[in-house]
């Protein structure tokens, strides 16, 4: 269930996050990557595990010439998991990753730029019926790899709005990407300004050629809005001793 803040309403007081964060924090360029299949494979690995270890799984990948569709359907898979051990159940993920290449192949003639090509509620429900691609996933792959309009709901954006009383515990994946959705439908991409000495800004991503692609007002903003959210997340609203003081986000908390 959805619920209002004590000074603003939800699509208002996601409005006002999204541009103090990126108005202090300027461009993340999420996300960071040479190609759409670099994402996707980045996305299926970051389940359940932290990034700097999807990172070493990529490299490896990346050293051994397999992050491409071609290679991963001809890698033996004892070899591919060997390659994304770093990463987590790495056999399960070895496995998403043969999934999804033999998905694309069967319904896409093995082209991810046909793949994307279909309509985003089609190409949504077609991601979510592979085995082990949730919401998440599936919305990470839309929005980063496809420059698809969606909004990416992962635990740093939950906890964020559930803080400052934008939703409660009860709300679901699919209600929070919504209303994200349509709170920022009318909002344009900023570029960001200097952020005020006592905010300063995390260290965001270099352009990659995945951040700099060019995709519409709508994409975006929902990339930029994920990747503030973030920051924020990491950098100051903790699970545990949240950093509320020094958050620039600390104004729109519930007044008490």
């Amino acid at each position: 269930m959805l619920r209002r803040s004590r000074n603003l309403k939800p699509e208002a007081l996601i409005r006002a996050i999204y541009r103090k964060l990126a108005r202090s924090w300027g461009p993340q360029h999420w996300w960071p990557a040479e190609t759409a299949f670099e994402v996707i494979a980045g996305a299926i690995l970051t389940q359940n595990t932290s990034w700097k270890n999807v990172e070493r799984a990529l490299a490896s990948l990346r050293g051994a010439n397999a992050l491409t569709l071609e290679a991963i359907r001809a890698l033996p898979l004892p070899r591919l998991e060997e390659l994304v051990r770093s990463s987590g159940y790495y056999r399960q993920k070895a496995a998403r990753l043969k999934a999804f290449v033999a998905y694309v192949d069967e319904r896409h003639g093995g082209s991810l730029q046909e793949m994307f090509l279909a309509a985003t509620p089609q190409l949504r429900a077609e991601l979510l019926s592979l085995h082990g691609i949730g919401p998440e996933t599936a919305d990470a792959v839309l929005l980063y790899a496809g420059h698809h309009e969606v909004f990416v709901v992962d635990a740093y954006a939950r906890r964020i709005l559930l803080r400052h009383a934008v939703i409660d515990d009860s709300a679901r994946y699919d209600e929070i990407r919504a209303l994200v959705e349509k709170a920022l439908h009318s909002e344009s991409p900023h570029s960001g300004v200097l952020p005020r000495v006592v905010e300063l800004a995390p260290i965001a991503h270099a352009p990659s050629p995945m951040s700099l692609s060019p995709r519409s007002p709508h994409a975006q903003v929902y990339n930029e809005m994920h990747g503030l959210l973030v920051q924020a997340g990491k950098h100051y609203c903790h699970r545990d001793n949240p950093d509320c003081e020094r958050c620039p986000l600390r104004r729109y908390l519930p007044s008490s």
